[in-house]
Parts: structure tokens; C-alpha cells; sequence
């Protein structure tokens, strides 16, 4: 994904010279390509990311599009009151990214445990917040913040997430992208838990359980209309996501299915605690703590499946 991303910025930057990049002191193996060609458009602030904000928002404020990006927590815990009052207050045209959500940096322990990022950003006015599933929604949606007017934010995995998607891709902030369909089951899924979904949902199929796989890329806003025709044509729905519970994509999935009148649908949330993880070690092995392995999420949804089998 960090990859796509760069990738696809440097080729939006030589067409718009609106475009700057403002980082905390990290990521030179890939922003190095950046700084060399378009030197006046970057700066970096140092490992002071409430002044990188600061510096993005006051640029915006001239006219430019101004990419953030850092490790992470980072570019949005630390720097949270800069990123409401500076940037969202404003309306300016910042685009954090944060690389690494949920379990990436997961080696290093809580403090790069992106798992509480997307309510965050969620719950600022104005912030666009998007989630890619592969690289080639990481492409798209780089572009479409951009062309987009207003704060945005771009939660990215590591390194290595496989491309799911083909090689024709209709993407729109706000619009979910269906992957499979089905009408016993839908499985909502956000950011690097796509691949995931799909896995379970081609398991499931096997088994004889038609499962519809959602990319819902965009959690802010949510497609409010995807979750309600799923919820009026599948009996169940669960979210996905390698984030908290609370507060990320089963929270707005939640409050639409609770707003919406449509029903009943039986609705679950798989994701990580909202608690802090005290474990350290792989992506692999902390998803697998969680349940959120191909097998802990199958154990997951037997009930459901039970119930829907009753």
C-alpha cells in the first residue's frame, strides 16, 4: 500500500504543482524520490508532528494540497488538537496519511498500535476518512483526495498487502465497492482485512453460505444506502476491521442499521478490544490473538451461521 501511495503521488505531483508533502522525519526509503524531484514542495519538520500539522494547515491556507504523512499514531494522536483546530476548523486542504494501521508496527509494542485512529478522525468535522483494502484502492483514492476539497485522511497498511481487486476498479469516496455477491450473508470489511473477507467468504461458500463481501473503503462518510440494502436483502451482517470496535466501521455500520428502521438483521462486530493490547509480535500472530484469523473469524460467525440455519 505505502508503495501505491508514493507511487501514485509522485505521478499526481508532476501534473499539479499544487502538491506538497510534509513529513516527520521517517520514511526516506520511499520519500527520498519525492524530495529529490520536487525539493520546494517538501519539508521536514522533524520528529515534531503537531508542527508538521501545523505547517500543512498553514500551506493549505495558500492554496496548496499538502500531504502529511508519518508512522502510525503519530500524524493523529500526537498532533489531534492541530489536526481539529488547524485543519478541520479551517477547511484546509490537508491530507494525513498514516502508514502502518492497526497491527503493522505491531512488533513495537502499544504505542504503534494504530487501533483507535479511524473514531478519532471520524468524529472531527469535515474529515473525509478512508481505509483502502489493496493497492489499487490506494491508487484511487489518493487521487480522489486530492480532487477532493477539504481535510482527508488515508490509513494505510505497511507493506506487502496483496492486490485484491481486478484490474478494472470503480471507486468513489462514500461508495462501497461489492467484491462478491450473495443474499444469506454480508460481510462489511475496511482497510487491510479485505483480503480477509474475501478468504472467509469464498470458505463459506464451500460450505454452501452465499456471503456478499463489501469493501466499505471510505468510513466517513459511510455509504449509508450499501448497508441498508444489505441489511433489506441478507439476514445477517458483520463487520470487519483491524481496528477497535469502538468508534470505527461496526460503530457506523451500527448507528446506520439503528437509524435506518430496516430490519431485523442479526449484526456483529469483529475487530480488536477496546482495551490496549499488551502483546508484541507480528501483524499475523496479534490478528490471530484477536480472532481475526481465518479460523478465530469462521469460530466467530457460527453462531450466526447456526442461527441462520435454524
Amino acid at each position: 500500500m505505502r508503495t501505491a501511495f508514493f507511487r501514485t503521488l509522485l505521478e499526481l505531483a508532476a501534473a499539479d504543482p499544487r502538491i506538497s508533502l510534509v513529513v516527520g522525519d521517517l520514511g526516506f526509503g520511499v520519500v527520498e524520490p519525492f524530495a529529490q524531484q520536487f525539493p520546494e514542495r517538501f519539508v521536514n519538520a522533524g520528529v515534531a508532528e503537531q508542527t508538521m500539522t501545523g505547517i500543512a494547515a498553514g500551506m493549505a491556507l495558500t492554496g496548496k494540497v499538502v500531504f502529511t504523512y508519518s508512522i502510525a499514531n503519530f500524524p493523529t494522536i500526537r498532533c489531534l488538537e492541530q489536526i481539529r483546530n488547524d485543519v478541520c476548523y479551517h477547511a484546509a486542504d490537508v491530507k494525513i496519511v498514516a502508514v502502518g494501521g492497526g497491527f503493522a508496527y505491531g512488533a513495537l509494542g502499544m504505542s504503534h498500535h494504530a487501533t483507535e485512529d479511524l473514531a478519532l478522525m471520524r468524529a472531527l468535522p469535515g474529515m473525509v476518512v478512508v481505509a483502502p483494502g489493496d493497492p489499487a484502492e490506494v491508487e484511487l483514492a489518493t487521487r480522489a483526495m486530492v480532487e477532493h476539497r477539504g481535510p482527508c485522511y488515508l490509513r494505510l497498511g505497511r507493506v506487502g498487502e496483496p492486490r485484491v481487486h481486478g484490474e478494472r476498479v470503480s471507486f468513489r469516496l462514500g461508495q462501497a465497492i461489492e467484491l462478491r455477491s450473495g443474499q444469506r450473508l454480508t460481510i462489511i470489511a475496511t482497510g487491510s482485512m479485505l483480503q480477509m473477507a474475501i478468504t472467509v467468504a469464498d470458505r463459506l461458500a464451500r460450505d454452501g453460505v452465499d456471503t456478499r463481501v463489501l469493501s466499505m473503503h471510505t468510513v466517513e462518510p459511510l455509504d449509508i444506502d450499501a448497508v441498508v440494502a444489505a441489511a433489506r436483502e441478507t439476514r445477517a451482517i458483520v463487520t470487519l476491521e483491524e481496528h477497535s470496535i469502538v468508534g470505527g466501521l461496526g460503530s457506523a455500520v451500527a448507528e446506520t442499521l439503528a437509524e435506518s428502521g430496516v430490519g431485523p438483521v442479526v449484526f456483529k462486530r469483529l475487530g480488536l478490544p477496546g482495551t490496549f493490547v499488551s502483546e508484541a509480535g507480528s501483524q499475523e500472530y496479534l490478528l490471530a490473538v484477536h480472532g481475526l484469523s481465518e479460523d478465530g473469524i469462521i469460530r466467530s460467525l457460527k453462531p450466526i451461521l447456526d442461527l441462520l440455519t435454524s
